[in-house]
């Protein structure tokens, strides 16, 4: 029997719909740390974090993931929609004024992921069960559909798209139960409503992964009919019954003990 019987083709990895944003200079973690949800200082190599830029009401304008250079030194290279990376740049060099930052993408690498362990690979930040990610030169091929298919039934919301751009709060868009905002760091963008909203425990409505069918047009973000899916956002009270992610289900358990 050949050898090619016993190997299972490789499948692509690259994420082509993400681009990476390097913001570069000695102040660039300074200048990060005072703008999104997420703390920088402590970024290592090849272990992401998962944060957002907000508006100053504390509603999402970029869900995106911050990585430290993996070269080493004070750069960070932020994983963002590629469609709205040009957006992320003029957004964040508006807040840059005087500061010897530079602001631009780096195509010399790509953010990868893959369903199974990889060798140097980080599991994902928000939630083990999406798999591991890195960055990397950009390979063959596009996985950027099998990891949308494999993200939405797992219930996690991203993009523009799906959060809405200046639409939703960040915790509304689960920012927090996804592990994308750190109440120990100093003050970022639309802090004051987000660590409101934490401390008094006031997330009445919540992004939601559920099945079309389940849907209320009237709270419909986005429907995937192919996957039979929709995202909705809807009132937390307005849920019983509904199918959610096991980690949702729980994080709103949670929340109403």
């Amino acid at each position: 029997m050949r050898l090619s019987t016993y190997l299972k083709p490789m499948l692509p990895t690259t994420l082509r719909d993400r681009a990476l944003v390097r913001v570069g200079g000695d102040e660039a973690r300074t200048f990060l740390q005072g703008l999104l949800t997420q703390d920088v200082p402590g970024l290592t190599p090849g272990t992401p974090r998962y944060g957002a830029l907000l508006s100053p009401q504390g509603k999402a304008l970029f869900d995106l993931m911050l990585w430290a250079d993996p070269a080493g030194g004070p750069d960070v290279l932020l994983d963002c929609e590629a469609a709205r990376a040009e957006a992320l740049m003029k957004r964040l060099a508006i807040y840059r004024l005087r500061r010897p930052i530079t602001i631009a993408r780096d195509e010399s690498l790509a953010v990868h992921w893959s369903a199974e362990p990889q060798t140097g690979a980080a599991v994902d930040p928000r939630l083990a069960e999406l798999g591991y990610r890195w960055l990397a030169p950009a390979g063959d091929g596009d996985a950027s559909d099998a990891f949308r298919v494999h993200r939405l039934r797992q219930g996690v919301p991203e993009g523009a798209a799906e959060l809405g751009e200046d639409k939703t709060l960040w915790l509304e868009c689960n920012g927090e139960d996804l592990h994308g905002v750190d109440y120990k760091k100093g003050c970022y963008i639309g802090q004051e409503n987000t660590a409101r909203m934490h401390y008094r425990q006031k997330v009445n409505r919540r992004l939601v992964v559920l099945p079309l069918d389940q849907s209320d047009p009237a709270r419909q973000r986005i429907a995937y009919p192919a996957l039979g899916l929709a995202i909705d956002h809807r009132q937390v009270e307005s849920l019983d019954g509904v199918t959610l992610a096991p980690w949702l289900a729980a994080a709103i358990a949670e929340a109403s003990d």
